[in-house]
């Protein structure tokens, strides 16, 4: 192994030691499940294994890139993973796991949204990436990030699991506490 390779592994070594959790987060927030979310930041750093000596600059947004678009196409194949047959005795605990109801009745809302909506929420509230940054991670106009969040906006303000009959703006703060 030449010292080139050896410093790239060192610095992906680094990278994914400073990194993995918050990039685990963001796969969560896509997914909703923990077990395909670290299967879907597993894919995306093996794809940025290999293309880590092209990186130029900071690769964060260059992995997040390959995280949405790998999450992308397994959607685009209507991969819907593995489905459980009996439910299990326990409940795994995890840093992403939301304890309160409120929250799950936000995820439960979150669900139900298309895909590429539920993307553009998680990568516009959840990561405080602009409007610019999230086109350019989806690959799409800014238009269009803004006409998704739009329309998935107007979905979660009238999703029955979050009408309780309070008022529909106090639910901002909701997904402010969910980060």
């Amino acid at each position: 192994m030449d010292d080139t390779h050896a410093e790239d592994r060192v610095d992906f070594d680094e990278f994914v030691a400073a990194r993995s959790s918050g990039l685990l987060r963001t796969a969560y927030l896509l997914t909703h499940d923990h077990a395909l979310a670290e299967d879907l930041l597993q894919t995306a750093l093996a794809k940025a294994w290999f293309a880590w000596a092209r990186i130029s600059g900071r690769p964060e947004p260059y992995v997040r890139k390959i995280l949405v678009n790998t999450y992308a196409s397994w959607w685009r194949r209507r991969w819907n993973g593995e489905l459980a047959t009996e439910e299990l005795p326990e409940h795994p605990a995890g840093d992403a796991t939301v304890a309160v109801d409120a929250g799950h009745d936000l995820w439960t809302a979150m669900g139900r949204l298309p895909r590429r909506q539920r993307a553009v929420v998680v990568l516009r509230y959840f990561e405080d990436l602009t409007e610019a940054e999230t086109a350019r991670l989806l690959g799409c106009s800014v238009g269009t990030v803004k006409s998704q969040t739009s329309k998935a906006l107007a979905k979660l303000r009238i999703d029955p699991s979050l009408a309780d009959g309070t008022d529909p703006g106090s639910r901002t703060d909701e997904m402010e506490g969910l980060r």
